[in-house]
């Protein structure tokens, strides 16, 4: 059976049909670098981890690129607050990105550009939408003029006569032929303080969009295979890349594009006024593990929205339950005799896990297969016809799906001796005594990393294994 998935860029499930024959390059729009990612990024995040890791499952050799947005209003604003270098205030949360990505175990991108880091890239593609006619210049700024663009509006489904144009930037300080068009590159301002660059096109910064754009071209080329984000980036930013990659190189950005749905928090959209914005730590402070966080935010197709409770987090540890159950029984089954039984099984259980991911990433029809295989294992096994033999088959079967889902086994980063761990917990309760909060941070990743799930008390913490 092909892999088929829905294509936003023609509303259709299409075959999948890569570029390059066993090839795949993917790009995800990644976090902006001015604040803790909460659970809703990192849905996006975990759903670009499983299409990565079922490509590779499905034998193809995949690129993945995941941009840091390091340079933009919320940066600049966010490090001036400090009154810290804008560098060392994103470097901050690039690395608690990273962490809260390890503890997730979203497999690492194979490259990570950083937008500061790609200014060269963004001029030359300026200066190339200067010399085609789609950009022009404005009181120092450069602007992405959309009326020169006659597909301008047709990803995202708009009426571009009657749009009014929606900017990253709050009301446009920027002069414009058309209130429709869109920053590419902004003339120096006062407010922005010593973030610019000297360029061939004027002193200044890169606009948002831009900055995708010129890093998807360098590191996957044109017409790259799956370009990934969430629903809330196809306008304006995944249209507004469209346009300027397109008008530049007159090739389609890429072939598929992929959008994941909002996570609502009891039946609520995220917000700063509801108080309902949590972190990845914030849920694990909250006693949940890693791996029940991980199941909870993979377990609704991707294309519909997700309602975040603390029952659905239950019903996670219970069916993670159910899996670590099973596996146990593999362990203590001393049958004989169903080996036949056991391989038929395997075949029907693998291949509704592929149909399941196939059918553009259906991931209830997979998770289906993986409970068929632990509900009629376990029947097996009290029928006393699983021994060693069919108990390998069996788990060789749940490694190959664990290879795509990730949470059938608890990770163990480091397997650590209970006198470690007293001493790690220990010093993360000196550290939130002196208020060193940061330090207080890091040993709870290090500790979610390994698997430790801690239970703040009034005398101090307590700690157990997952």
């Amino acid at each position: 059976m092909a892999l088929r998935i829905y294509n936003t860029l023609t509303r259709q499930v299409e075959d999948f049909v890569p570029h390059e024959p066993g090839k795949v390059g993917m790009y995800t729009c990644g976090p902006t670098v001015y604040n803790r990612a909460h659970i809703g990024n990192f849905r996006t995040f975990l759903f670009s981890d499983l299409v990565r890791r079922y490509l590779r499952y499905r034998g193809y050799e995949v690129t993945w690129v995941m941009n840091f947005t390091d340079i933009d209003d919320r940066t600049i604003t966010g490090s001036q607050k400090e009154g810290i270098p804008m560098r060392e205030f994103t470097e901050r949360y690039t690395k608690i990105f990273i962490e809260d990505r390890d503890v997730l175990g979203i497999e690492p991108a194979d490259i990570y550009p950083k937008a500061t880091e790609h200014i060269p890239e963004m001029v030359d593609l300026v200066k190339c939408l200067h010399a085609k006619g789609l950009a022009y210049e404005a009181d120092r700024s450069h602007y992405f003029r959309v009326t020169a663009f006659p597909d301008y509006g047709r990803f995202a489904r708009l009426d571009v006569e009657g749009m009014q144009q929606v900017e990253r930037v709050a009301a446009d300080a920027y002069t414009k032929e058309d209130p429709r068009d869109f920053a590419l590159w902004k003339g120096y301002e006062a407010v922005d303080g010593d973030v610019f660059w000297e360029t061939e096109i004027g002193k200044g910064r890169p606009g948002w969009h831009l900055e995708c754009s010129a890093m998807s071209l360098k590191y996957l080329g044109q017409e790259f295979d799956i370009h990934l984000g969430g629903v809330d980036l196809i306008f304006p930013h995944h249209q507004n890349e469209i346009a300027q990659t397109e008008g530049c190189t007159g090739k389609r950005l890429a072939r598929y594009w992929m959008h994941s749905e909002f996570l609502m928090i009891d039946a609520d959209k995220m917000s700063k006024s509801l108080g309902n914005i949590y972190s990845i730590s914030d849920v694990i402070d909250k006693g949940w593990s890693a791996r029940e966080i991980r199941y909870v935010l993979m377990g609704t197709h991707y294309r519909q929205r997700m309602n975040f409770t603390e029952a659905i987090l239950e019903a996670a540890r219970a069916s993670l339950e159910r899996i670590d159950a099973f596996v146990r029984n593999l362990e203590y089954a001393t049958g004989s005799g169903g080996e036949a039984e056991v391989k038929a099984l395997i075949d029907r259980c693998e291949k509704q896990f592929q149909e399941g991911l196939d059918d553009d990433f259906n991931y209830a029809e997979s998770v289906a297969a993986i409970f068929n295989l632990v509900r009629e294992g376990n029947a097996l096994v009290a029928q006393g016809k699983i021994g060693k033999p069919e108990a390998d088959f069996i788990r060789a079967l749940l490694k190959r799906l664990n290879s795509v889902v990730d949470y059938i086994f608890p990770r163990v980063a480091n397997v650590s001796d209970d006198a470690e761990i007293d001493a790690m917990v220990h010093a993360r309760d000196e550290a939130r005594r002196l208020k060193n909060w940061s330090e207080a941070d890091r040993l709870r990743h290090e500790l979610a990393v390994r698997e430790i799930i801690l239970e703040d008390r009034a005398g101090g913490t307590a700690w157990r294994r997952k």
